[in-house]
């Protein structure tokens, strides 16, 4: 059974800073809050800093959590109010049917499969004169355009279409006739270590990219898969979470 958490971090604590800085150190933290071994669920999360002074955590578990030791470590442990929250995501899941809509967020690391970069680092030009191309090089699609093309060429195997918007949003081409009902509120690019040592490997780069916007449902089962498994690669260091909600009141 799938449960849908929140968790208030206080970012001035140094614990909390030493998380929020690394994607690698809060997925730990994340894993640490699931009573099962890591490798027998899927356990995606978001960091939503939509207040930098009281940022709030989303992780979508398997199994029901405790999030006491993050609550201890870089909450407000003495602080009166709720301290996290924890839904059970089943009845959010029974509501969607073909043709309803909701309002999302989502934060991705859009990419593209090359079998050669144009600009190889080190590595992957070691790679292709080994003549290790099988599996081919993942890229990271830097501009907001190339990135908004990337989400809205898949809504279809997702399970789901973004209507039209009633204005045309400054993130997107002035030139398209149909503009979508999307955004991309941040763009983040994350340079960080793997904790496996000092090679270069041993190192993750990506651009995170957090998409808002309204869906309008097309496939319920694809859209339950896309919601439980996450979306595109990166889902350890925070992308892949998927969130919806009832729309807002429009005149």
């Amino acid at each position: 059974m799938p449960y849908l958490s929140r968790i208030r971090i206080n970012p001035l604590r140094a614990e909390s800073r030493k998380l929020l800085a690394s994607p690698r150190a809060m997925h730990a933290a994340v894993q640490g809050g699931v009573p099962g071994l890591p490798e027998q669920a899927r356990t995606l999360w978001r960091l939503d800093p939509d207040n930098p002074h009281r940022p709030q955590l989303f992780v979508l578990t398997t199994d029901k959590p405790d999030w006491t030791h993050l609550v201890e470590q870089a909450g407000w442990p003495d602080a009166d109010g709720e301290h996290y929250a924890i839904r059970d995501y089943a009845p959010l899941l029974q509501q969607l049917a073909p043709g309803r809509s909701f309002a999302f967020r989502l934060t991705a690391n859009p990419v593209q499969n090359t079998s050669r970069p144009d600009k190889p680092t080190t590595l992957q030009q070691t790679r292709i004169e080994a003549g290790e191309r099988r599996r081919g090089f993942r890229l990271g699609h830097r501009t907001a355009t190339a990135q908004l093309n990337w989400f809205l060429s898949r809504t279809e195997r997702w399970g789901f279409e973004v209507p039209t918007a009633s204005h045309l949003d400054k993130t997107q081409d002035p030139d398209d006739d149909t503009p979508r009902d999307i955004r991309i509120t941040k763009r983040q690019r994350r340079s960080f270590g793997k904790g496996l040592g000092t090679a270069k490997e041993a190192h993750v780069v990506m651009n995170s990219v957090t998409f808002e916007g309204s869906l309008r449902i097309t496939d319920a089962a694809l859209l339950t898969e896309r919601l439980l498994a996450g979306i595109g690669p990166s889902k350890a260091y925070g992308c892949g979470l998927l969130t919806l909600a009832p729309l807002p009141d429009r005149e």
